[in-house]
């Protein structure tokens, strides 16, 4: 698996975890159809080389108190990424960070209590970062998570 590959055993296991991270390693062997010892091996190892990174839960949003829900896009000056990355990861409204190609350079998932949370995380944090050229916001009016 150091090579990147996985096989259909490992992509199975990853499905189950996908589908219930809280399951036991039996209930993941018994519906993936190895022994136990061996998912307890191949979890082991897909957690080793990195590809499980971690167990969480997934709230639903809006059940959580967090009503209002934005991406946001940021244009960035060239060469900050890595000292913006770093701020935007200690903003704890940000659930979502990916830097990509295209007409700006980063989208973030912001999520707050209400629109003044919104508005405040965007307008006071985000627009007065180092780096940051440009935001524009597009707000969530329904949120599905297909997984």
């Amino acid at each position: 698996m150091a090579d990147g590959k996985l096989d259909d055993v490992d992509r199975r296991i990853l499905a189950e975890l996908t589908r219930d991270g809280r399951q036991s390693v039996t209930s993941v062997a018994e519906r993936v159809h190895i022994s136990r010892a061996h998912a307890y091996s191949r979890i082991a190892k897909l957690t080793e080389d990195g590809v499980l990174t971690r167990f969480t839960a997934i709230i639903d949003p809006a059940k959580a108190g967090l009503r209002s829900s934005a991406y946001v896009t940021l244009k960035v000056r060239q060469h900050s990424w890595r000292e913006l990355r770093d701020k935007l990861r200690d903003v704890p409204e940000i659930h979502h960070i990916a830097l990509v190609g295209g007409d700006f350079d980063v989208i973030l998932l912001v999520r707050a209590e209400d629109n003044v949370g919104l508005r405040r995380v965007i307008f006071d944090q985000l627009q007065s970062m180092p780096g940051v050229l440009d935001t524009q916001t597009f707000l969530v009016f329904e949120d599905l998570d297909t997984r």
